[in-house]
């Protein structure tokens, strides 16, 4: 069966993409599935945390696989992840900022690049995970273009709520231009801070906003905690960490995995 394709996207920084596509990378193979996942974020965050071993900065990564300079294809290039059914496509250097800038200046079928490296090894998995990067560029742009669902990653807080709306229409216009099928699977709230009024406030706001659009939001929301960060520094999935608060929130995660994977155009 041809991979489910998930692309984690939000504009703006420090929300935990990375983060939570290394905690559902995780949730997916100990539910038996094959993974892969994708850095498609030139800071490399993702590669570093999950990868087997440690990616050099001269190694062939997927900014090979996407230059029309290169020879390398996706499957040239993809290494072992931390876990026995994850694989990565990884990221290192700056080589895949300046894939970017090859990108703004390309013509026709410049968004379409990763669609098509992924399309060779869709067969291989049952599900891939891209970390975007924190923008609307071209590299966004080919992940949402590749993607068969969206996972909109976001705070509790005031920028989020009025990012949403930017971001959504950016998504409205790659569907109308480019990838008709492509759906918003979930709005994922991470960092929540359940206990402050402000948290829960924004937390109404933007399960109102999403739910004016006829949009999911995923609950519970994933909530501030410590060992969230911590167990992907130490690349550790949180099942494996040992902690009663780690167990809990490797089912929350496992939870949101099985929602996203029903979620179809």
């Amino acid at each position: 069966m041809t991979a489910r394709i998930l692309a984690l996207c939000n504009q703006k920084g420090g929300v935990g993409k990375s983060t939570t596509t290394f905690h559902l990378a995780r949730a997916a193979v100990l539910a038996g599935r094959r993974v892969l996942a994708v850095d498609l974020d030139p800071q490399g965050n993702l590669t570093t945390s999950i990868a087997a071993e440690t990616v050099e900065e001269d190694q062939p990564g997927l900014a090979d696989a996407l230059s029309r300079h290169a020879d390398e294809t996706l499957r040239d290039v993809i290494v072992p992840g931390l876990w026995p059914g994850l694989d990565l496509v990884p990221t290192s250097g700056v080589e895949l900022g300046s894939v970017r800038d090859e990108l703004v200046i390309a013509g026709a079928g410049r968004e379409s690049r990763l669609r098509a490296a992924l399309r060779e090894v869709a067969d291989d998995y049952d599900l891939i995970l891209i970390d975007c990067a924190p923008s609307l560029d071209q590299l966004t742009s080919n992940g949402l273009t590749a993607a068969d669902g969206v996972v909109v990653v976001t705070h509790s807080k005031l920028w989020s709520a009025n990012g949403l709306t930017q971001l959504l229409d950016t998504i409205a216009l790659v569907r109308e231009h480019y990838n008709a099928q492509l759906d918003v699977a979930g709005i994922l709230i991470n960092q929540h801070e359940e206990n402050t009024v402000s948290g829960r406030a924004w937390l109404d706001d933007l399960t109102e906003a999403a739910e004016a659009r006829g949009l999911r939001v995923l609950t519970p929301p994933v909530p501030k905690r410590v060992v969230i960060a911590d167990a992907v520094e130490a690349s550790k999935g949180l099942d494996e960490w040992g902690s009663t608060e780690a167990t809990a929130l490797s089912g929350l995660y496992s939870g949101h995995l099985t929602t996203l994977e029903g979620v179809r155009a």
